[in-house]
């Protein structure tokens, strides 16, 4: 099988839970380090499937990459390809394929509860799971592409995930681990301090009892990343 291309965006937003999933599955992969300057593939022939991490930036900002991702994104879902995207990821996608980002009501950071819809294509990304504690870190928010269904909301964002066929993007980050989570507090401490919302929890609460919620939160995306490596196509 050709490998999955993991875009990372961030230094200490990389594919985390992602990568040992697809590991423990013997599925190769490759990071493309669009933060240090990798060149964003012109075309999806050398890759099984299209993974997107979070970022700090906004889609809407002018970076010459964002048009180069949302093109790759187009084209991969021309051909069928599975294409993934955790929050930045899945504001991404949402562009590429129509959809519109703005300012969420309120900057959401921490752990809170996310609601899972009841519909089919839910049901089918998440089977019989109603909600779970999702880790959340976002000032904006994407629509819903056109023809895509909304799979999950939380009290604070509306829309928290979609799907299209092989295309899932989510709002929320379901691939964190404990040593992610310790490094974001550190390099988000300043925008936390400054925020007045009070969907944002403190460093001390978001890393209190973190091994259990990590360990849940790992279930939920065991559902999704097995639903969504069922569309790889092999060599």
């Amino acid at each position: 099988m050709k490998p999955v291309a993991i875009f990372r965006h961030f230094h200490s937003e990389g594919p985390g839970y992602f990568a040992t999933f697809l590991d423990r599955q013997s599925i190769p992969w490759t990071l493309i380090r669009v933060d240090e300057n990798d060149a964003v593939p012109t075309g999806i022939d050398g890759f099984s499937g299209l993974v997107f991490m979070g970022g700090p930036m906004s889609v809407n900002d002018p970076l010459p990459w964002i048009d180069r991702s949302c093109a790759l994104i187009r084209a991969a879902v021309s051909a069928d390809m599975p294409v993934l995207g955790h929050c930045l990821g899945g504001q991404l996608i949402a562009r590429a394929l129509g959809g519109v980002i703005t300012k969420n009501p309120m900057k959401e950071i921490g752990w809170g509860p996310a609601h899972v819809l009841d519909n089919d294509t839910a049901h089918t990304w998440f089977g019989d799971l109603a909600g779970f504690v999702a880790f959340h870190w976002h000032g904006e928010t994407f629509s819903i592409p056109p023809g895509a269904v909304r799979l999950l909301e939380s009290a604070h964002c509306v829309n928290q995930a979609y799907a299209l066929g092989k295309v899932f993007g989510m709002q929320c980050h379901v691939e964190m681990t404990e040593e992610m989570i310790r490094q974001w507090c550190i390099d988000g401490a300043a925008e936390i301090a400054a925020s007045d919302s009070p969907a944002v929890q403190t460093p001390e609460a978001m890393q209190a009892g973190m091994a259990p919620k990590v360990a849940a939160l790992n279930a939920v995306a065991d559902r999704i990343y097995t639903c969504w490596i069922a569309g790889l196509k092999p060599d």
